[in-house]
């Protein structure tokens, strides 16, 4: 095990007092999968230096997986080396390691680029489950890091990830774990979490690999679906069944990599890709087939690495010339603000929480009538990337904002006094 040098800043306690609400961040963008966290008593501005470094972690090892915080502990996939990548527990109140377990290999890259973990763990109760970059799937106890299951997505399965190796993280829906091998065989999978016994597997018609999105659950049209991003377009499968109901191919157009997850609302999905553009479909029922009919497509809509959000039908992400605000339902841009580059969004207690691609992070004040920024600072201590970005989504959990970014992590302390 490398050697970790925690930084730490001051001591605080959690303590949350009147209205304020704290609330976990149990997977990928959030509670609900949407980025927005219900949680309140959070700072409406920040000073001049940026809200309170709690804590510095160095040494976690590489990635760019996201954290997932359930109660006093963080979870984080990351790796030493191209065959040890592993799911790791820290405790949230310094930094400090719990426990480690080597859940496999990282993914061969067909070019040499950015190689490492990707994906965030899940936390269901008193499991959590882990995809390892190789395919390897796997289902711990949150407490020690034991495995009770583990399958491979590859081997097992027939799966064909993208360029850039598996980067999807699982959904837990009720007793089911959703992913996507890809592939002609099992291109959406769905497993009993408790044993990882296959319940179906869904087949699509045209054999597709795996991108980088993650699925959601979305009940449109009458129909409970799983909706996924795959290399070759949007598809919507019956969550009962496995059945494939439809697919939607502009987004993914002239796209080598199709990495935001959709965002829903009713019966309407967005999608996105950042050499292609955002589109928006309203899913039918028409009797005897499920369909999704094209609302819009626009060029300059939120297409970046880190997502977007929806806000009351109003749509905020980034693309490569900045923030960008616009109207959920039409597509109808509403600004967009050059000063705030390329980066990953999350939203909670009223702000927008921007980690930028170079290491700023920006606060965020939601309107439809104008940018309002409410504070802004640079992560101190940053690693060395090379050629890749900071890629990590933002996490905003019981207070705090942790920053991840290759073997850094920051833990901020954003609550209100």
């Amino acid at each position: 095990m490398n050697a970790r040098r925690i930084v730490f800043v001051v001591a605080t306690s959690c303590l949350f007092v009147g209205a304020a609400q704290a609330a976990d961040w149990p997977q990928w963008r959030g509670p609900e999968r949407n980025g927005i966290s219900p949680e309140t008593g959070l700072l409406k501005e920040w000073p001049a230096a940026g809200p309170k470094l709690l804590w510095q972690a160095e040494g976690i090892g590489d990635g760019y997986s996201t954290p997932a915080v359930v109660g006093g502990r963080m979870y984080l996939i990351s790796n030493q080396g191209m065959e040890n990548e592993y799911l790791q527990a820290l405790d949230v109140a310094d930094g400090k390691e719990v426990w480690r377990t080597r859940i496999g290999n990282v993914g061969p890259n067909k070019g040499p680029q950015y190689p490492g973990s990707r994906s965030t763990p899940t936390i269901d109760g008193k499991l959590i489950f882990a995809l390892g970059s190789d395919g390897d799937l796997t289902c711990l106890d949150t407490a020690d890091g034991k495995i009770r299951w583990q399958k491979n997505l590859r081997t097992d399965f027939g799966g064909q990830p993208g360029q850039w190796a598996y980067s999807e993280s699982p959904l837990v829906d009720g007793d089911t774990l959703v992913c996507t091998p890809g592939g002609a065989d099992a291109t959406i999978l769905a497993l009993d979490k408790k044993t990882g016994n296959g319940i179906w597997k869904c087949a699509l018609p045209e054999a597709d690999q795996a991108a980088y999105a993650s699925p959601i659950v979305v009940n449109a049209a009458g129909v409970k679906q799983y909706v996924q991003f795959l290399q070759k377009g949007l598809v919507g499968v019956d969550a009962a069944t496995g059945n494939f109901l439809w697919r939607y191919t502009k987004t993914a157009e002239g796209s080598p990599a199709n990495i935001p997850t959709p965002i829903a609302q009713g019966d309407l999905v967005y999608s996105s890709a950042g050499r292609s553009g955002g589109g928006l479909v309203k899913i039918k029922n028409e009797g005897t087939s499920v369909t999704a009919e094209q609302v819009y497509f626009q060029q300059k809509l939120p297409t970046s690495i880190g997502g977007a959000v929806n806000l009351d039908g109003v749509l905020y992400g980034t693309t490569g010339q900045g923030l960008v605000c616009a109207d959920f339902a039409t597509g109808e841009p509403r600004w967009q603000e050059r000063g705030v580059g390329p980066g990953a969004v999350c939203y909670a207690d009223g702000r927008l929480y921007i980690h930028t691609e170079d290491d700023a992070v920006v606060l965020v004040e939601p309107a439809a009538e104008e940018f309002r920024e409410r504070g802004r600072f640079t992560l101190p201590q940053q690693p060395e990337r090379g050629r890749s970005k900071a890629w990590a989504y933002p996490v905003v959990a019981n207070g705090r904002l942790y920053i991840r970014d290759l073997g850094s992590l920051w833990c901020y302390d954003v609550k209100a006094p």
